[in-house]
């Protein structure tokens, strides 16, 4: 995961103050920009400010550029056709939101385009910050492989000012073969099944098997942590069924602008589904998917929202040791399963850690087999009441190696649980929650091991 934290080192701020995010034609007609979040009933941003870290950073973004230039560089798209939006975002939240959600509409036309997004109120060097990324995620083939819908565009400054101007090339007739290939998996979703099914997810794995010691209902968060400052609050379930990565990433920004504009108590976390990324339990499937959440990990850490949020990926058929890196730490992953025993014996669980099966320690997998790709968004200051702001600690991976590792107890407890549960059991479990959300009638088996699913 690529991290540009030294880019001008920017600071992020946050209030709790509404502010509308809009959009302005350059025909003068005013537009609301924000994406409603789906099962939200209204439709607001939030504040999460920047700030560079001196005077000179700070500096309004009219001294970081020629005005006069940039404004007739402007004039010179418009006339050649290009069309213009003004957003008057003034964060880096609603920058986010406002980019990807313009990104997911020109994603959904198979054309040439070209579209320029004016942000005046945001600094040039935030703007430069997404520009230089996205060039470098563009040469790195392990990633785009995966998600070829994002090849076709560029993103560049309009005279190095506070303006995206951002062009698609047409696709090609494969291209396009392979956009209706992907969108299939939009056919059929239902809302309401997907979230109910989730729900069971959560009630069997993190409640039933207790994976999160301070969720005690598929609807309450935070509970038990009132001594620590931090009251429960309801868990939100948020939805796009789009396949498209700059969707998922338009929809994640809408999540995290809710989460940041609602008092904790009335919105403690987030979950959002995306069953049509990375649908089925392929191998491909799989692939797709950590390639897509890696996609949406990578741009909240961009701007240090890491700082604030946490996340937790899932999929059905999760896999750690199919997820990069591999042996080392990946945001929103569980940590490699080749760590899983040095955990157990830093627990305290030696005889676990000497005894259990590589088979019974991979069922730790089965704690992010979710019916469909679905991400948690926490919030750190919940993260940091749970298990304490210090809680990393040097973990000893034998042979003179030592890694920083976190939630020692609550991946051993997890994965000591998963081990003695049936491989069948789990995997029935997971298919008939596969099978809710499909409207299908689940199967019908009076084995004794069908009696154990719900635990």
């Amino acid at each position: 995961m690529l991290k540009l934290r030294s880019f001008l080192t920017l600071v992020l701020l946050y209030s709790l103050s509404l502010k509308a995010l809009a959009f302005t034609t350059n025909s003068a007609s005013r537009i609301s920009f924000a994406r409603r979040v789906t099962n939200h009933h209204h439709t607001t941003s939030f504040s999460w400010r920047l700030r560079s870290s001196s005077a000179e950073e700070d500096s309004s973004p009219a001294e970081k550029y020629d005005p006069t230039t940039f404004k007739t560089k402007l004039s010179e798209l418009e006339k050649a056709g290009v069309r213009l939006l003004s957003c008057d975002a003034k964060e880096v939240n609603t920058l986010s939101s406002a980019l990807w959600s313009t990104m997911a509409d020109l994603s959904a036309d198979d054309g040439e385009q070209r579209v320029c997004l004016v942000l005046e109120s945001i600094p040039a060097g935030a703007l430069e910050a997404f520009v230089q990324d996205f060039t470098v995620l563009k040469t790195q083939m392990r990633l785009m492989q995966y998600v070829p819908e994002l090849a076709r565009f560029s993103i560049s400054l309009v005279a190095k000012g506070p303006a995206f101007f951002i062009e698609t090339d047409a696709r090609t007739e494969e291209e396009i073969r392979v956009k209706n290939e992907r969108i299939s998996a939009e056919e059929n979703l239902d809302e309401t099944r997907i979230t109910n099914a989730l729900r069971s997810f959560v009630d069997r794995i993190v409640i039933g098997e207790e994976a999160c010691p301070y969720t005690k209902s598929h609807d309450l968060a935070a509970v038990g942590l009132e001594k620590k400052g931090v009251l429960p609050g309801p868990v939100g379930y948020r939805y796009n069924g789009s396949s498209d990565v700059c969707g998922a990433l338009a929809t994640f920004w809408d999540c995290i602008c809710e989460l940041i504009q609602t008092e904790d108590t009335n919105l403690s976390t987030t979950v959002l589904s995306l069953p049509a990324i990375g649908a089925g339990t392929s191998a491909e499937s799989h692939t797709r998917f950590a390639a897509v959440v890696e996609m949406i990990s990578r741009c909240l850490c961009l701007y240090r929202g890491d700082e604030l949020f946490g996340l937790v990926h899932f999929h059905p058929a999760y896999e750690r040791n199919l997820v990069e890196p591999v042996d080392k730490p990946a945001y929103g992953h569980l940590p490699p399963q080749s760590w899983l025993r040095a955990m157990l014996k830093m627990n305290g669980n030696t005889e676990k850690a000497e005894n259990l099966t590589e088979e019974q320690l991979s069922k730790s997998n089965y704690q992010r087999r979710s019916p469909h790709t679905a991400i948690n968004i926490l919030r750190v200051s919940h993260l940091n009441a749970a298990v304490g702001a210090k809680s990393i600690v040097d973990l000893d991976l034998g042979d003179g190696v030592t890694e920083k590792a976190s939630g020692i107890t609550t991946y051993s407890r997890n994965a000591i649980r998963l081990a003695d549960i049936p491989t069948m059991v789990l995997d029935t479990a997971l298919q008939e929650e596969i099978v809710m959300q499909q409207g299908k009638p689940p199967p019908q088996d009076d084995s004794e091991a069908s009696q154990d699913l719900l635990f």
